[in-house]
């Protein structure tokens, strides 16, 4: 007896001391709101997350799996260092044009039984955390393939949460899904499963109770990587990092990621708060990211007119195109979109000429292309243009001879690193030509306003075209609206391609899909939905059918902000927020509520200023006054049911 217990003694004296101690690290944001603890438990590397005293994640796994090894489990803690991170940088694609980032950084270094290493890096600023997995080098190996990730987060059983399921692969119109165009569940109970088990696209926003708000999300995903999403969640809570359905592109390419080493995982991003301030106001999704190049133009950013979301396909002809040139001229706006078919309906030839009118006009012009070549079946053209590198090249060299200024390309559907490399292609080689480029019928950007500066925005969302389509779609409308500046637009611009002023969606405006939101909504949408370039959906008509002061506003709306700040708001309910273009503020909010929603705003930035004041009356006409906010800043404001409400001074 006395022999066995010394064995289990020298047993216990060689495990790795990890094993006994649970904690390894720990780390605070600079203002000390915010902890962050590493424990090692049995091998597998966890962490927890704490915002004034209060838990916001529990014990959550982390860790990747190679096909050199699993980095999850039977790991042994080698130790850990800590930094601060500066930097300053300007922005004016996002939603503030200047920033200050400060964080604390700890690198938390393990070892497998093979000795090799994994580090996970942390930075943890005030209401935000960034982390990643660093994957050195191991011996003569100097590439891997990251499998799958353990990556998790556990919320208390009592959060809910504000999801929006993943799509499946290879459906929707001509099997160009997944394109991130889903609905909301909200406040729903944890662990709620999406149908067929395919997950919930980031970013998700979780409510803990009375004891905060965290969004979770990723950012920093490039050609050297796939993008990911969230599981869906068990009853305790959990929610994991899954890679995409191998189903995606028909089935073609990796659903892990191939990367060199020393190489880097994306970073996984949390907002935390004990209100949705943070979660609006956060730049978290660039802080940690650098530009991949610098931009080969001045990049000019702005407004556009977009004949094919109201007036559709039969619109792709050259007297319409005039048409609408005419109304961006009119409009003082920068752009026209030209979209699908044109290169049947008008052709190369003649689209030299109507660029040159265009620019007669003093506009410029975006045209519209299809990303496919090999992976779904969408037949609008041209086609075959933008999927491999002597084509798109081709074409760009082309676009800049005429003046083009910029691309909108669609159907793209997956999350794989294949489709990635594709995003980046183009952006690189759209650079090269000094085009500027919006994705559609595509994924959440992940950083990259940041990191390709002629990135002009991303759908990603349920947007506009789905409220012609649909008539769940319009019924949901302001209730979506009300999500948005929580969630979607949070992280990354958002090309909405709204603010629809026809009463009916379509090109009689006499009868059928009809509008159910008001004028000043539709209004406030093009400051809630935050994208430095707009495609709005205005029509030739709505010069003279539409109030007056609404289209003087419509002219000198701004699309590039340099300051946002939340006001008030409930996701699902309603929402207001502050956005400041140079010395001028924009509040807008809007309500999804079945009843007149009464709220005192606390409006410090225009206190004592003259105002002009949109708003709707009981019989949801849109109404215009100037007032004088008193010198406390506060303004009492009523947003009638799927109504809105726009303060500027």
């Amino acid at each position: 007896m006395k022999h066995f217990f010394t064995s289990i003694l020298i047993i216990l004296f060689m495990l790795p001391f990890s094993r006994l101690e649970a904690q390894v690290a720990t780390i605070d944001s600079p203002d000390g709101k915010l902890k962050l603890e590493v424990y090692l438990e049995e091998g597998q590397p966890q962490y927890t997350l704490e915002y004034e005293g209060k838990t916001i994640l529990e014990k959550s796994p982390l860790g990747v799996i190679t096909n050199e090894g699993d980095f999850s489990t039977n790991l042994s803690y080698v130790g850990h260092e800590t930094d601060q991170v500066e930097s300053s940088y300007t922005l004016e694609t996002i939603k503030k044009s200047s920033v200050d980032y400060q964080a604390n950084k700890l690198i938390a270094s393990f070892a497998d039984q093979r000795e090799r290493g994994l580090n996970i890096v942390f930075q943890v600023s005030n209401n935000d955390v960034a982390f990643r997995y660093e994957l050195p080098q191991w011996g003569e190996r100097r590439a891997c393939v990251v499998e799958r990730e353990v990556t998790g987060f556990k919320f208390p059983e009592f959060t809910t949460t504000f999801l929006s399921p993943m799509m499946g692969a290879m459906g929707a119109f001509a099997r160009t899904s997944p394109s991130y165009e889903s609905g909301y569940i909200t406040d729903a109970p944890v662990g709620r499963p999406t149908h067929g088990n395919l997950g919930y696209v980031f970013p998700g926003l979780f409510r803990i109770g009375d004891d905060g708000w965290a969004l979770v999300s990723e950012t920093g995903v490039s050609s050297q990587y796939c993008a990911s999403h969230l599981s869906d969640g068990t009853k305790e809570g959990l929610y994991t990092v899954e890679y995409p359905d191998m189903r995606q592109n028909n089935g073609f390419g990796s659903t892990g990621a191939q990367i060199p080493l020393p190489g880097v995982t994306p970073w996984r991003t949390i907002t935390v708060g004990s209100d949705l301030k943070p979660i609006v106001e956060t730049t978290i999704p660039f802080d940690v990211v650098e530009p991949l190049y610098e931009p080969s133009t001045d990049y000019q950013f702005g407004r556009s007119t977009w004949s094919w979301i109201v007036w559709q396909d039969q619109s792709m002809n050259w007297d319409d195109q005039v048409t609408y040139i005419d109304l961006a001229s009119e409009l003082g706006y920068e752009y026209i979109l030209i979209d699908a078919l044109w290169d049947t309906n008008i052709g190369y030839e003649r689209m030299e000429d109507l660029i040159k009118y265009a620019n007669s006009k003093d506009v410029d012009v975006f045209l519209w292309y299809n990303s496919n070549g090999a992976f779904n079946d969408a037949p609008q053209g041209p086609r075959n243009r933008m999927n491999t590198s002597i084509a798109r090249k081709e074409e760009m060299k082309w676009l800049q001879k005429v003046g083009v200024k910029g691309l909108k390309v669609d159907f793209f559907g997956g999350d794989k690193q294949e489709t990635m490399r594709l995003y980046e292609d183009i952006l690189s080689d759209a650079n090269d030509y000094g085009l500027m480029i919006v994705f559609h019928g595509c994924t959440l950007p992940r950083g990259w306003e940041k990191m390709y500066p002629n990135f002009a925005g991303s759908e990603a969302v349920l947007a506009s075209e789905m409220l012609i389509f649909s008539q769940d779609v319009r019924e949901q409308e302001a209730f979506y609206a009300t999500l948005h500046p929580f969630i979607r637009n949070s992280v990354a611009t958002m090309e909405f391609g709204g603010v629809l002023l026809n009463k009916f969606l379509n090109r009689g405006n006499q009868r059928g899909q009809e509008r159910l939101t008001t004028d000043v909504f539709q209004i406030a949408t093009g400051v809630l939905f935050q994208s430095p370039m707009q495609m709005f959906a205005l029509t030739p008509n709505n010069l003279t059918d539409t109030e007056g002061f609404l289209i003087d506003f419509m002219k000198d709306i701004p699309t590039t902000w340099d300051e946002t700040l939340y006001v008030d708001g409930y996701p699902g309910k309603y929402s207001v927020i502050a956005r400041r273009h140079g010395d001028q503020w924009y509040i807008a909010g809007v309500s999804a509520l079945d009843e007149p929603l009464k709220l005192e705003l606390n409006l410090p930035m225009v206190a004592g200023e003259n105002v002009n004041i949109y708003s709707d009356n009981s019989n949801r006409e849109p109404l215009f006054r100037n007032s004088k906010i008193d010198k406390n800043g506060k303004v009492s404001v009523t947003i009638q049911p799927r109504g809105g409400v726009v303060i500027n001074n």
